[in-house]
């Protein structure tokens, strides 16, 4: 059995877990409590399938861009502990509302995951539960400015440069390391954008500071991108669009894993 994981080898042919580094995922799970109303939400069977592959029940899963709550509802379902931090208090309030788990504990925080001071608040609450640190860190940050996501200063969507977006970034990277528990696994799920008629390697950009950080790259697998909302039923003017220019259609999001 892995260190990291709750893996019976002995019967490895019947684990539902992903081990290629391309998921052709053709739609997004809709059951039990996830709701695909909020935009910057990314399809549960990510964090179900990082929460199973790197860590254990009753292990401590964070995510400094909570957002819905995909991540906490696959901690929840998974039998995982779970830290939560969104700057929109709207957010937090909703998971809270949804949350009804007896056995594990689930913390939400309204607050900067780039500020130092919050990450006091989580140590704070890592030693009400008597821990020290947390086993995986899933990180699903804004594309940058591609969608605003509150009118919060502090807020990564509302950087005013690339430059800004990625040493804001470096911060939420900087603390979250300082509660990764060593030899643990933090996931980054990540896009491009496309501004000015140029590809930003958005992905990339967000990896190499992680790796600047000290942070080993284990995988970068490509997730294709199946009913995005900007692009229901318009398939055809989208590949209209792509034919008439030089560039071509967005369909993938990367997901790096680090090793601390």
């Amino acid at each position: 059995m892995p260190s990291f994981n709750d893996f019976d080898l002995n019967d490895w042919k019947n684990l539902d877990i992903y081990t290629d580094s391309l998921w052709l995922i053709p739609e997004r799970d809709k059951t039990g409590k996830h709701n695909g109303f909020y935009h910057g939400n990314f399809i549960p069977q990510i964090p179900h399938q990082l929460i199973l592959r790197y860590s254990k029940k009753d292990e401590i899963i964070f995510d400094p861009f909570v957002g819905s709550g995909t991540t906490a509802f696959e901690s929840e379902n998974l039998n995982r502990n779970f830290i939560g931090i969104d700057i929109q208090e709207g957010l937090i309030n909703y998971i809270k509302g949804k949350i009804n788990n007896q056995k594990n504990f689930l913390e939400l925080i309204t607050d900067d995951s780039a500020s130092e001071k919050t990450f006091d608040k989580v140590v704070k609450i890592l030693e009400q539960h008597n821990k020290k640190t947390i086993q995986l860190a899933i990180l699903h940050p804004p594309y940058a400015d591609i969608i605003k996501f509150s009118n919060h200063k502090e807020d990564l969507s509302n950087c005013k440069s690339l430059r800004e977006f990625l040493d804001n970034f470096a911060k939420v990277i900087k603390n979250t390391i300082k509660i990764l528990e060593k030899n643990r696994y933090l996931a980054l799920i990540m896009g491009d954008k496309y501004t000015k008629g140029q590809w930003i390697p958005l992905g990339f950009y967000c990896m190499n500071k992680i790796q600047k950080l000290g942070l080993t790259l284990k995988s970068v697998i490509i997730k294709n991108i199946e009913g995005n909302r900007a692009k229901q039923n318009k398939e055809a003017i989208w590949k209209y669009r792509a034919l008439a220019n030089d560039y071509y259609i967005f369909k993938h999001e990367y997901i790096f894993i680090f090793k601390y």
